[in-house]
């Protein structure tokens, strides 16, 4: 009984040890989870905007074209780092529908911020008690979806986007 009792922590040590081994061999990355959303349809939505809550936008509108979904907040720090990409993507790829979400954000909040840093958006939609966030697996802001023409989530980034994420990783789907 007393070498059990011993050899246990080498034990649960050596099968830590294997898991971790087995997890950094195959690459993953623990501060990027793989979305379950990815090759799934888009969750339906149904935002009302910004600026005229009698305008909305629902899944059905976003059908046909590719689609950049941004989830931002006016107090999230990263969202401000990573705001003017936004106009470069929209000047490369004109064709492309970019959907900014307000994810739990005070609305005045959100237009002061939009106004101040310019709007990128070709539709600002807001979530205020994160509903639609919770329906895309949102977790921290900001994260960012590509919806291709059929209506499937191809790419999720979780944090801010660079010009080098976006050229490399992002650019590609268009």
């Amino acid at each position: 009984m007393k070498k059990l009792i011993f050899a246990l922590p080498l034990v649960v040590l050596t099968i830590i040890c294997t898991f971790i081994l087995i997890f950094i061999l195959k690459e993953k990355d623990p501060q990027k989870p793989p979305s379950a959303l990815i090759n799934q349809d888009m969750p339906i939505i149904l935002l009302k905007n910004l600026y005229d809550e009698n305008e909305t936008i629902q899944t059905t509108d976003l059908q046909n074209h590719y689609t950049l979904i941004n989830f931002f907040a006016s107090w999230c720090a990263p969202c401000k780092l990573e705001h003017s990409l936004f106009f470069n993507i929209r000047e490369d790829n004109p064709a492309l529908f970019i959907l900014g979400i307000n994810y739990k954000d005070k609305k005045e909040e959100a237009k002061k911020y939009l106004k101040l840093e310019g709007n990128p958006y070709s539709f600002v939609g807001v979530d205020l008690d994160g509903k639609i966030g919770f329906e895309f697996g949102v977790f921290g802001l900001p994260e960012t979806f590509i919806v291709n023409n059929k209506g499937k989530i191809i790419y999720k980034h979780i944090g801010q986007l660079t010009k080098e994420i976006y050229y490399d990783k992002i650019k590609p789907f268009f």
